[in-house]
């Protein structure tokens, strides 16, 4: 068996510029974006560039939502610079997801000074055509109808390229036939000694504590579909799809171990680019590369700066929203219309976006380190969410921050053994924990990490 590294970047979102992205409407729309539009052509070409450049590895792996949101032109342009990679020695593999297309009755979008556009979409069945000789044409497994397929990556390791966006409800099933095919692909690799570890577009674990309880924030049957891998012998899977940075691990009632590694999109906080070292004694060496800087206007700051700001101001246009335009925020969750609601949204809105932290805590006689206590709880707020997002979140019990958060979950504890939440196992889910665990990491690196396959 032989070592192998590779390069892995996942939501490219690739939009072609032309097609519009400017306007009132544009703006309207990025107001709650956290990832880019208008810039994803430009940042895609620079990652390109680095990629073609970089010489730790040959192979590149992209795990899914190709496209900003299906349309045809995007996806030809963003197949160019697949070919780039290629004639510059790169082996490339990817999987789409359901930003890469359109299903009947829906359309993709674009927008100018003239309002919202309507550029071609693509359908799900065209994908396997278009993107043939990135996967599917070296494979030596190939499930047609799922999108998904096996590659011999080197002597002894083999990828099980992953592809579930195709069932009817939308809800990103393993069917039983190809769940069949997985276990069919599974067994052959154990027979024939071979390490197989995965890529699937939606995280299989929770990439944090709180997505536990969001259902569109991990795959359907999660427990299920986890312990059928792990138990099979695949003990490691790439993610992305929630644009977050986190490594999790399960392990299994017989003892075997997954590791999820979700890695966060190019085109939005916090931008990164995995080296991975799957090692002849069963290791795999995680790295993270910032994305570099790209030709844009960015008013002189750095890739990583202008995506965080941008993410910044996503929360910021909500909690502004919160007090001023509650309506839009309701929309944009899918609240309706409730008058007691909307009270409540405006409410909690003007309180977080004109106190401190420190007149907060006094609200709620919890004691706070004077060196949090000017901040404003807006800003708080924004740092404890963007943090959730770029992983190694830094609110953990011991520090200012985060000592005054788990303060404010203590005095809200009782409230929440009342609520009963489910998380998408059906299980109750523990507020508490949940909320404690998304501020601040106690468990692995989401970064940097050797990770341990059995």
């Amino acid at each position: 068996m032989e070592n192998l590294s590779f390069y892995l970047i996942t939501d490219t979102h690739y939009f072609k510029n032309s097609l519009g992205a400017r306007g009132k409407e544009y703006d309207e729309f990025m107001r709650f974006e956290q990832k880019c539009f208008a810039e994803t052509e430009a940042i895609n070409r620079s990652v390109f560039d680095w990629l073609k450049k970089a010489d730790e590895a040959d192979t590149v792996l992209i795990a899914g939502d190709l496209s900003f949101n299906g349309e045809k032109e995007s996806h030809l342009e963003f197949i160019e610079l697949l070919n780039e990679l290629k004639q510059a020695g790169k082996r490339v593999y990817v999987v789409t997801a359901d930003h890469d297309f359109k299903k009947e009755g829906d359309g993709c979008f674009a927008f100018d000074e003239s309002g919202r556009l309507s550029p071609e979409s693509t359908k799900r069945e065209e994908l396997y055509d278009l993107y043939y000789e990135f996967g599917f044409k070296d494979a030596i497994a190939v499930d047609k109808q799922h999108l998904s397929y096996v590659s011999q990556l080197c002597d002894g390791i083999r990828l099980l390229a992953l592809n579930n966006d195709g069932a009817d409800d939308g809800r990103r099933r393993f069917d039983e036939e190809h769940i069949k095919w997985i276990k069919e692909q599974t067994k052959k690799a154990r027979e024939d000694g071979q390490i197989m570890f995965a890529m699937n577009h939606y995280p299989l674990l929770p990439g944090q504590p709180i997505f536990s309880v969001i259902s569109s924030a991990v795959q359907k049957e999660s427990d299920a579909v986890t312990t059928m891998l792990a138990d099979e012998g695949v003990n490691l899977v790439f993610t992305g799809h929630m644009h977050n940075q986190s490594i999790n691990e399960k392990i299994t009632e017989k003892g075997n171990k997954l590791y999820d590694v979700c890695t966060g999109a190019i085109i939005a906080d916090p931008a990164i680019i995995r080296h991975v070292t799957i090692t002849r004694d069963n290791k795999a060496i995680i790295k993270s590369i910032e994305t570099p800087d790209f030709e844009w206007d960015t008013d002189g700051k750095d890739c990583k700066q202008y995506l965080s700001d941008l993410f910044d101001s996503m929360i910021l246009n909500i909690l502004e929203d919160m007090q001023y335009n509650p309506d839009r925020v309701m929309h944009k969750f899918g609240v309706g219309d409730k008058k007691a609601v909307r009270s409540v949204i405006k409410f909690v809105g003007k309180i977080i976006n004109k106190i401190t932290v420190g007149a907060f805590c006094r609200l709620l006689w919890i004691k706070c380190d004077k060196s949090v206590k000017p901040m404003l709880l807006k800003s708080y707020a924004t740092e404890l969410v963007r943090g959730a997002f770029e992983g190694n979140q830094t609110f953990k019990e011991g520090t200012p921050k985060g000592d005054v958060f788990i303060k404010f979950l203590k005095r809200l504890n009782p409230v929440f053994k009342k609520i009963n939440v489910k998380a998408v196992d059906g299980t109750r889910a523990d507020l508490f924990d949940i909320l404690k665990n998304t501020a601040g990491n106690y468990d692995i690196d989401d970064y940097n990490a050797v990770l341990e396959l059995v």
